[in-house]
This record gives C-alpha cells, structure tokens and sequence, in this order.
C-alpha cells in the first residue's frame, strides 16, 4: 500500500479529525503489522459505531490487543494530547475507551483510573492518495460545492441510493416540529394536518399569517362549521383580519355580516392574527383566493387525513385536492374589483407543492409513529412527482446531473444544505466516493 510520508507539520494545516474519523471508520489505513504505541500488536475486529453526537467518537468497538480481545468505544485525534485539552481525563463517559486512534502520538493518556489507554498512530499508514484527494475536496470548499470537478462522475448506484436516503432524512428534518404542535393540539392529527396545510396554503409570503389563522381557532370550530355551507370561508377570511374595511360590495357585505353573526356566536378572536399580503403575489395565490380553496377542500374532505391515510396512488392523493372557490371569488381576486367569471381550482402545481410540503410528511411521520412505515410508498410517490425547478437543482443539472422527479430534487437540496454547505464532506456518500478515488 502507497502509505502517506506526509508528517504532522506538513498536513496540520488542512487536516482535521473528521478525516481520521473516516480512515478509521472505513479503515482506510494500512493494517498490516499493525501495533500499539507501546509494541503490541493489534487487530481491528471492527471499529464500532460512529457517534455523532457528544461522548466518544465510536460505541461498541472490537479489537484484539495482543492476545486479548477488548469490546468498548474509540476515541480519534490529530495528536493524543488533545485527550487532555478536551478534558477527557475527567469525564467518566469515556471511562470505556479501549482504543485511542492519532495521527500523531504526542504523549501518552491515561485514564481517570491512571490505567493507560493503548494508542496507535495513523499517520505513515494512510495513503497517499486519500490524502490527495481529501486534499483537493478541502481546496475546493469556495466553490459552489467542493466536489464539482467529481460530481458527475459518481456512480450511478452510489448517486441514487444517496439520494434516496437524503429524500427519507429530509422527511425526517421536516417532522421534527410535528412533536411539540401535535402535543398542543391533544395528539389530533386532523388539527394538526389542518395547520399545516395553513401553512402551505399561505406559502412563503403569507406562512406566519395563515398559521396566526390556524392558531386563533380551535379546530373544533373548523370542523363544526365545514359542514355549514359557506360559513368555514366566511370564519377564515374574518379571522385573516379581510373583512375589516368599509366597502359597500355587496359581497363583502354579505361576508362581514356573516363573519360579525360568527364572532359573536363563538366568541371569535383574531387580536393576535397577522394581515396576510397580496404584494407582489400573482393573483391566483392571494390570500382571499387561497383561504376559499381551503374552505371548499374542508367542505367536501371533512375527514382529510383519514382520505390521506387510505390513498395510495397518486391519482387519489390529487383527486382529495379537487377544491376550488365559492362563487364569489370566480369573479374577484380582492373585494369590490370584478372580472370576468372563470373557475379557480386547486391547480395540478399546487397539488404537488401539497403533496411535498404536507401530505409526504405528515403521513410519514404519522406511519412511524405508529409503528408501521413504509417508506418505499412515498419514495415511488415522489419519483412520480416532477421535479422543482430554482436556482439549486439549476446548478446541479449544469454539473451534469439531470434531475427527473421530485425525489431527486428534494435529495439534491438535502445535499446541498445539509452537506455542501456545511462542509460535511466526509459524512456524504458522495464524498467518501470522491475521496476512495
């Protein structure tokens, strides 16, 4: 094996123990003759699980040290005193080290119990070439991401299980918030699923307004009214603050006279709700248009997650989004400004955007808790879904990746938030292909 001669003075300035993390971990170092600071010889059974998160690097390791077998957890350094400048000697979750893994042995480290810790150092053991490649990954960091020269010659295999994985991690990521709102709501996933579609009905530009909508009624009230005709709209577009002018349109009359009977009725309150905007939204997203959608879909799917949890191919999953406006607003986009009468439907792009941002999700996270997954459905749903198209996925297809569903879209924004940017190199599976080069 070409063993790296690079020594400790030559590499510091790159190298940091997230690469040793990953020699290790995929043994990529020279194990022939392998053995202690100390002479005795060592055996790799396997290097454990790596944590990422506080406490030793990797749990439940196995090697054989001499003619004794030793299972416990391992700990990696640039140089073995940084046992000490990380305080380790005095922390008692790494009482169980069996095996201390450097580049550089600099001094020997003790326990709390001053028995030694057997080390082995790495740094004439690693390959030259890893070190090269690793080298190039790191002088790339200023570009767009640091493997562009790379990206497109990853292996297909490789790519698409990545992808994969980046697609069930990003649920993952998006359901993290689901656990403290569905304890506010006493576990009712039908509220819960109705503030999150709030939050997708508003989009970007109206979000925080349609969740203070969601948030200033109890969902009780949403599913009493849906079966009033009529009257879930008038309760949402008064509570989104819409029916507070002076207008003399008959229909909005019609609606702040509605809405008035409402709020004295159930008491409403809307004091905490923020004005949704129609600035610079095309108008088939205004918030007046969006909030009659709601309401229609509420009207018609009055048990909507159950529908969601019974749906199984896409064409029932678009066909429970079949809402459109009441009447009024087939002639109006805002109050008191008429146009010529056309339907305004939930349209196919919008669906889609439902379907990524809370159908997927939510069903996801819901089948987990549950204890019955299955991620195979929404991973053959998304490869159905098109893919979206900003500036990410763009620069993506201009390093030579087609990108052909919605699948692989979300995958690709996985990748390059959570890894690209970050500089999560050596945690990407694209990385570690670029690096075993």
């Amino acid at each position: 094996m070409n063993t790296s001669v690079l020594h400790f003075p030559q590499i510091q300035h790159i190298l940091k123990e997230e690469f040793l993390q990953y020699v290790w971990k995929f043994r990529k170092f020279d194990t022939s003759d392998l053995r202690t600071t100390l002479g005795d010889s060592v055996e790799v059974i396997t290097p454990g699980l790596h944590n990422l998160d506080s406490g030793p690097d990797f749990f439940n390791g196995a090697v054989r040290i001499g003619d004794q077998q030793w299972a416990g957890n391992i700990e990696v350094h640039i140089l073995s005193s940084l046992w000490y400048a990380h305080e380790h000697q005095d922390d008692p979750a790494y009482d169980n080290v069996v095996l201390h893994v450097v580049w550089l042995y600099d001094r020997p480290v003790f326990r709390r119990d001053n028995t030694e810790i057997p080390t082995i150092e790495l740094q004439n053991r690693v390959p030259a070439l890893a070190i090269s490649n690793y080298q190039r990954l790191y002088s790339g960091m200023h570009r767009w991401i640091p493997c562009e020269a790379d990206f497109s010659g990853v292996d297909d295999f490789i790519y698409k299980n990545w992808l994969d994985a980046l697609f069930i991690e990003r649920m993952e990521q998006r359901t993290d918030r689901y656990v403290k709102v569905l304890h506010k709501l006493k576990n009712d996933w039908e509220a819960l699923l109705f503030r999150e579609l709030c939050v997708s009905f508003g989009t970007r530009v109206n979000k925080d307004s349609f969740i203070s909508i969601a948030d200033s009624v109890d969902f009780s009230l949403v599913r009493k009214l849906a079966r009033e005709n009529g009257q879930l709209e008038v309760m949402l577009l008064g509570q989104a603050l819409l029916l507070e002018d002076d207008s003399r349109d008959e229909g909005y009359l019609k609606f702040r006279n509605d809405y008035l009977f409402l709020k004295r009725k159930f008491r409403l309150n809307n004091s905490g709700v923020i004005l949704p905007k129609f600035f610079r939204l095309r108008p088939n997203n205004f918030p007046t248009i969006r909030l009659s959608q709601l309401a229609d879909l509420y009207e018609k799917r009055p048990r909507l997650f159950s529908d969601i949890l019974d749906a199984e191919t896409l064409e029932e999953y678009y066909k429970l989004f079949d809402a459109t406006v009441s009447t009024y607003w087939e002639q109006h986009f805002t109050f008191g400004k008429e146009h010529k009468s056309k339907s305004k439907p939930i349209s196919a792009k919008f669906k889609d955007h439902l379907l990524i941002n809370v159908v997927m999700p939510l069903k996801f996270y819901y089948l987990r808790e549950m204890g019955s997954s299955n991620d195979e459905e929404l991973l053959s749903l998304a490869e159905r879904l098109p893919p979206e198209k900003n500036r990410i996925i763009s620069n993506f297809e201009r390093l030579g990746r087609r990108t052909g569903n919605m699948l692989e879209s979300q995958g690709l924004l996985q990748l390059k938030n959570e890894y690209c940017t970050k500089k999560r190199c050596l945690r990407c599976r694209i990385g570690n292909e670029v690096l075993g080069k």
